[in-house]
């Protein structure tokens, strides 16, 4: 028995279908059951304003790693400029900051990998505030108790040398670094 036309066509989309599905689905950072139990009616402006009212909530907020402190009790305090996440819970580098936060991990994480400018995904459950000094003055910052943390992977930029050597044939010649030539 003969397939018909409409069914031949519809067997290349299932494919590129499923395929968009797979690489899709796996590109959350945050596992699927912290992003089902984290309130996602929660703005970080409202826990800011009150982070004692929102004590329990689990949330997840992104945005930059200001500094690294490692405790003498084994934990680690990591203080985040917050910047709102896109699609992929990646924070957005042009988003508008509501402000910062403390991110309190209970194991020892390396200063210099979770170092400044770093961009870095948290989903964990508010604690409260904490209050520390920010240059001279005091500030509230929301303190989160981490369950789950998501460093991003740096973007490297390749510089070109200053000058450019050409071959003899005015185009640029690869070998011109080449120590044996």
């Amino acid at each position: 028995m003969e397939k018909s036309s409409r069914s031949q066509l519809s067997e290349p989309l299932w494919g590129f279908g499923l395929l968009l599905f797979i690489l899709f689905s796996g590109c959350a950072p945050i596992s699927k059951e912290l992003r089902a139990e984290a309130d996602k009616t929660l703005t970080f402006q409202q826990v800011f304003q009150k982070p004692e009212a929102y004590k329990g909530k689990i949330v997840i907020w992104g945005g930059e790693i200001v500094q690294t402190i490692n405790q003498e009790d084994k934990t680690t305090l990591i203080e985040v400029l917050q910047r709102p996440l896109d699609w992929q819970e990646e924070p957005k580098e042009t988003g508008p900051s509501g402000g910062r936060f403390l991110v309190l991990a209970e194991k020892y994480l390396d200063p210099q990998i979770y170092r400044n400018g770093r961009e870095i995904t948290v989903a964990g459950e508010i604690l409260g505030e904490k209050t520390r000094l920010l240059g001279e003055m005091e500030y509230r910052y929301p303190l989160v108790l981490s369950r789950q943390i998501y460093l991003w992977r740096e973007y490297g930029y390749h510089y070109p040398p200053p000058y450019y050597p050409y071959g003899p044939w005015g185009d640029y010649d690869p070998w011109w670094d080449y120590p044996y030539r």
